[in-house]
């Protein structure tokens, strides 16, 4: 789906929309306190399941709660949170890819062991375990979901840092009588660090796709905070009677993976920056 529509629009055209639509959702997402028609954790029994009216744009929950202003507070905890996700692990993958491939030897050995033993387990199993360990609960699955995350940015830059260590610029720089940590700070890392904003974009739907899923399994974010996989949840014993409840959650998350990977596959391709 996502190479049709890459197909069918130019390649800056596609990076172009994407961004705009993604600073768009963005602003929505700060602005959704004074953009909220309603408290969204305000219950009112009265008024729930309510059809769209003007009071409810997108209409009530079972609890009686404004839809759409649990989806506008919702998405600053879904785009949120992965955004955190995805800065924290870039962070770690750098550290971690650059001192492997550059220093070598027994040090890359032992962090890259380390990475393959993490990344031998599937991710949400890996989360599901370690929520399973520390308990229920939102702070356990973004650091889960970190430890899961890292070791794929830091295989990447590890390879990127080994090309880089053949460079006669490198070269130069050591022969000259440099630190490792200069020669780091000043060549290799300036040169891998545009590659991270690629990586990051492509795996923002990632992270939003498992935030909301360990929410949905009830693991994640909890009642009555707003979050689109926990909408879901709590949509679902309706969803005979009240599809909306789970429609319209479902809806922010595909369209909101859709731009980041439409965004991703546009900018890996412009930058040759490979996928996992």
């Amino acid at each position: 789906m996502i190479k049709a529509l890459q197909k069918k629009l130019n390649n800056r055209k596609v990076i172009i929309l994407c961004s705009l639509l993604l600073a768009a959702i963005c602003i929505v997402t700060i602005l959704a306190p004074w953009l909220a028609p309603n408290d969204p954790i305000m219950v009112n029994l009265a008024q729930k399941l309510q059809p769209p009216s003007a009071a409810y744009p997108f209409g009530t929950d079972h609890l009686g709660r404004c839809i759409l202003s649990r989806l506008l507070y919702g998405a600053r905890i879904s785009l949120g949170y992965a955004a955190l996700i995805c800065m924290a692990a870039l962070g770690i993958g750098l550290v971690v890819g650059v001192l492997a491939g550059y220093l070598g030897g027994w040090v890359d050995y032992v962090l890259m062991r380390i990475g393959d033993g993490l990344i031998a387990i599937p991710s949400l199993l890996f989360v599901i375990g370690f929520v399973g360990i520390w308990g229920a609960g939102l702070k356990q699955v973004v650091l889960g979901l970190i430890l899961v995350q890292w070791v794929f940015y830091a295989r990447v830059i590890r390879g990127m840092v080994i090309s880089l260590k053949e460079e006669q610029y490198i070269t130069a720089a050591r022969i000259s009588g440099s630190s490792s940590w200069k020669v780091i700070k000043k060549h290799v890392a300036p040169n891998v660090i545009s590659s991270l904003a690629v990586m990051g974009t492509l795996e923002m739907g990632w992270a939003i796709m498992n935030l909301s899923s360990m929410s949905f399994l009830g693991l994640g974010v909890q009642p009555p905070t707003p979050e689109w996989g926990a909408m879901i949840l709590e949509g679902k014993s309706y969803i005979r009677t009240n599809p909306a409840l789970m429609l319209y959650p479902g809806i922010c998350i595909m369209v909101v993976v859709i731009v980041f990977n439409l965004l991703g596959e546009s900018l890996s391709e412009r930058f040759g920056i490979k996928r996992r």
